[in-house]
C-alpha cells in the first residue's frame, strides 16, 4: 500500500503520546487526523476514508472500547490497532472481543507500533483487494481489473473511475460533499470552483443508471454532495 494514500485516525487524549505517535506516522508519509475524544472521532469518520484507526481505550466522554463496539455494530470493517496504559489479559481481552484487531499496551516503542501499524495495513489491503468486486442494480464492478458490466455492455475503467467508485463503494449510504471528492479524486484543494466533479458523476450516471435523469445509485444530496446507494428510491437528481 502506498503509505502517501493511507489516511489514519488516532483517538488519543494525552498530549505528549499523540504528538509522538503522530510525528513519527507522518515520517512515515501517512497522514493523520487526530482526536482527543470518541464523541470527536465519530464527527470526523463520516469526513475520511481512512485506512487504520488507532485508538486508545482510556478516553474521556465515550471510552475506547464503547467507540470500537459501535463501529462494528455499524457494520464497520475499519482496522483497529487499540492502545491502553492497562496491561492485564482481561483488558487486552476485552479489546479483542469488541473487535479491535491489534492491542498495544503503553509503554510501547515506536518502532513496534509502526510495525504493527504495517502489518494491520497490509492484511486490510489483502483482504480487500481479494474482494474488489461490487454489484449493484443491473451492474458488476471489478475494480481489481478496472473493468465493469454494465446494462450497456462491458465497460473498461480509467484510473480516475476506479478511484472514485472505490471511495462510494467504502462510504456506502454516507453524504460525500464535493469538497472531500475534489480533495480525494484529483487532490484539488476542497473550495476550488469547477465543473469537473459534476460532468464526472454524469458519466457514472450514463454507465450505470437505467434512467440517468433519476438516479437511483450515484445520488445528489442537495447543497451538500453526492451519495451512493446500491439500490432504492430517488432521493436527488
Amino acid at each position: 500500500m502506498n503509505s502517501a494514500m493511507v489516511e489514519i485516525l488516532l483517538v488519543e487524549d494525552e498530549p505528549n503520546i499523540a504528538d509522538g505517535i503522530i510525528f513519527n506516522l507522518e515520517a512515515e508519509s501517512y497522514r493523520v487526523i487526530h482526536c482527543q475524544s470518541a464523541e470527536e472521532a465519530l464527527k470526523e469518520l463520516p469526513l475520511h476514508n481512512f485506512s487504520l484507526l488507532v485508538l486508545d481505550i482510556m478516553l474521556p466522554g465515550m471510552d475506547g472500547l464503547k467507540l470500537c463496539r459501535q463501529l462494528r455494530a455499524s457494520g464497520s470493517d475499519l482496522p483497529i490497532l487499540m492502545l491502553t496504559a492497562r496491561g492485564d489479559e482481561d483488558d487486552r481481552v476485552a479489546g479483542l472481543s469488541e473487535g479491535a484487531d491489534d492491542y498495544l499496551t503503553k509503554p510501547f516503542s515506536l518502532k513496534e507500533f509502526l510495525l504493527r501499524v504495517k502489518g494491520l495495513l497490509r492484511r486490510s489491503q489483502g483482504i480487500r483487494t481479494a474482494s474488489q468486486t461490487y454489484t449493484f442494480g443491473a451492474n458488476r464492478v471489478d475494480l481489481t481489473e478496472r473493468r465493469a458490466l454494465t446494462h450497456n455492455g462491458e465497460l473498461e475503467l480509467t484510473e480516475l473511475e476506479v478511484k472514485m467508485l472505490t471511495l462510494f463503494f467504502s462510504r456506502e449510504g454516507r453524504i460525500l460533499s464535493r469538497g472531500e471528492l475534489l480533495q480525494s479524486v484529483w487532490g484539488m484543494k476542497p473550495n476550488t470552483e469547477t465543473r469537473t466533479l459534476d460532468n464526472f458523476i454524469v458519466r457514472l450516471r450514463k454507465y450505470f443508471e437505467l434512467n440517468p435523469a433519476k438516479p437511483l445509485h450515484f445520488q445528489t444530496v442537495r447543497g451538500r454532495g453526492y451519495r451512493f446507494v446500491r439500490g432504492g428510491d430517488f432521493e436527488g437528481n
